[in-house]
């Protein structure tokens, strides 16, 4: 049985018995799961409009999950908020307890200390100018190509299907049954290439990078080192960390980055990137494409 005296029990039961909701209960459940502080600070009221059902929506969802009203269910919430709990404690502490739990927990708690660690390090070293001048340059270019291979293959995939949502000029290289070089061919200084490679660098996007320099492309480059190949030849250079406990380098820092510099650029872009991710959506609503909430 789920303790509810805390708020971490709460939730954990909200989201065993959100499907055993009603429809409208489970729009309730959704808004705190998402939005836990809220459930501790807000009015019934507030949270009833926030997460838009009304207010005795939220008492019968309470009662759903075992209390006897909104007010109870909301009081874990209240005292997370009045112990300072409702945020991650102390990261020291809390990686120290994750390793109490055997060879298993000490693996976890190194993964999780490199992935903060990694994302950190990365954002540290980058100013907003940088990634301003960089998304503008991807804004005005005629056509972006985003080449990884290996593990980076998939990072570059995700940039460009994200960007391919509000924007047309976006290619990940290389493409099915090609070469990044050949994907090239018919590129000049309108294009941009971002290009991503960490030790042991690939050969296929060292060589990409040199020949998109030679055919005036503008080079957007991640990778490992200041020292890398494609940093030292890059426009633009963005130094990632990528160590772990484990054999493979992180993607963490470099999805971050990526992430980052796409919003960067959908802030720089005119409205009409609002209007395209609108009506992307709205079709695919149109199409079946999502679940409904309740369904």
């Amino acid at each position: 049985m789920t303790d509810t005296s805390n708020s971490t029990g709460v939730l954990d039961r909200l989201s065993k018995e959100l499907d055993d909701l009603t429809p409208e209960a489970q729009k309730a459940a959704r808004y705190v799961l998402e939005n836990p502080r809220d459930a501790g600070v807000l009015t019934v009221r507030e949270i009833a409009d926030a997460a838009n059902v009304k207010p005795n929506t939220l008492v019968r969802m309470a009662r759903q999950v075992g209390f006897e009203g909104y007010d109870d269910f909301r009081e874990p919430f209240r005292d997370a908020i009045r112990q300072g709990q409702i945020s991650l404690p102390d990261r020291a502490r809390w990686l120290q307890d994750i390793r109490k739990n055997g060879e298993l927990g000490a693996l976890y708690a190194d993964m999780i200390a490199s992935a903060l660690k990694n994302v950190e390090e990365t954002f540290a070293a980058i100013d907003d100018a940088q990634m301003t001048a960089a998304a503008e340059a991807i804004w005005n270019a005629r056509d972006v190509y985003t080449l990884g291979v290996g593990v980076n293959n998939a990072n570059a995939t995700n940039f460009t299907y994200l960007a391919r949502t509000c924007m047309v000029q976006f290619h990940a290289i290389p493409r099915a049954g090609s070469t990044p070089v050949d994907d090239l061919a018919w590129t000049d200084e309108r294009d941009i290439l971002i290009a991503m490679t960490c030790r042991p660098y690939r050969s296929e996007v060292v060589d990409a990078v040199r020949i998109a320099k030679e055919q005036g492309l503008t080079v957007i480059a991640l990778s490992d080192s200041p020292a890398s190949p494609i940093i030292r030849a890059a426009d633009f250079g963005f130094v990632v960390s990528v160590d772990t406990p484990q054999f493979f380098p992180s993607s963490v820092s470099s999805i971050a980055l990526l992430e980052t510099l796409l919003s960067f650029v959908i802030a720089t872009a005119s409205d009409r990137v609002v209007d395209r991710a609108e009506k992307f959506h709205q079709r695919r609503h149109q199409l079946g494409l999502y679940q409904e909430d309740g369904e």
